[in-house]
């Protein structure tokens, strides 16, 4: 069953009076659920930018073309306001970036917490919750420690944590190993895909990775603001 379906998805940036980028030149895409699905393509492809379409952070062109069409769970997603697509994005989806994105002022369980306040969690639940996350990803024991105190594999499993404080039905990450060795790589790898076989969260990683796209069950290939005809299914590796 899909979960994300998009259809006739473009996006332009102006880039100034006379200069614009294609984006996405007008993409179909489905996603079923429980999928761990990797977007590869060369730097420009548009890889990133459908990431970003598909987790409501930038909202699909609305001229130049057909209708565009986004569905999250069945539910249309194309037409929602800002805050609506704000409340969406905190509730259902999670996201992990290369850059980790932590607050080098908090705490590892600060700034796993600062998620849940953000969708809006009981008070009173949010800091049992940052530790219950915390403890998921192997670094309860690290809780009240500041980023600068955390390794690069380990700052990145706080952004995991963060990401799944809420338990949220999809979990997107653009580049998560991008800042790691291939060692540390690996283990957030396994960390992402023991979540997705555990728990049967969809995960969609955008990568340049090829050890990352052979350790998902698909490859989503993307040129010039399009999908590759040839999307390709890696059964064994969804298998190993």
């Amino acid at each position: 069953m899909a979960l994300l379906e998009g259809s006739n998805l473009r996006k332009t940036y102006r880039l100034s009076r006379r200069t614009s980028v294609e984006a996405l030149r007008g993409v179909d895409v489905s996603i079923d659920a429980g999928e761990m699905v990797a977007i590869m393509g060369p730097s420009g492809s548009g890889k990133s930018t459908l990431m970003h379409v598909l987790g409501l952070l930038h909202a699909p062109d609305r001229s130049g073309g057909p209708a565009p069409e986004l569905r999250i769970a069945g539910s249309d997603a194309a037409g929602l306001r800002d805050r609506e697509r704000t409340r969406t994005r905190a509730q259902s989806m999670g996201f992990v970036f290369q850059s980790f994105n932590l607050v080098p002022t908090l705490t590892a369980e600060e700034n796993v917490a600062l998620a849940a306040e953000y969708a809006g969690m009981r008070r009173s639940h949010v800091r049992v919750a940052a530790r219950e996350a915390l403890d998921t990803v192997g670094l309860a024991g690290r809780a009240t420690h500041r980023p600068m105190e955390l390794s690069g594999g380990e700052q990145q499993r706080v952004a995991i944590a963060r990401a799944l404080v809420n338990q949220p039905m999809i979990l997107l990450g653009d580049e998560p190993t991008g800042n790691l060795d291939s060692a540390r790589a690996a283990e957030i790898l396994g960390v992402l895909r023991r979540f997705n076989r555990e728990r049967g969260q969809t995960v969609v990683l955008v990568t340049h990775d090829p050890d990352v796209g052979g350790a998902c069950d698909r490859i989503i290939r993307m040129r010039d603001g399009l999908i590759v005809p040839d999307d390709m299914r890696i059964g064994t590796a969804a298998a190993a």
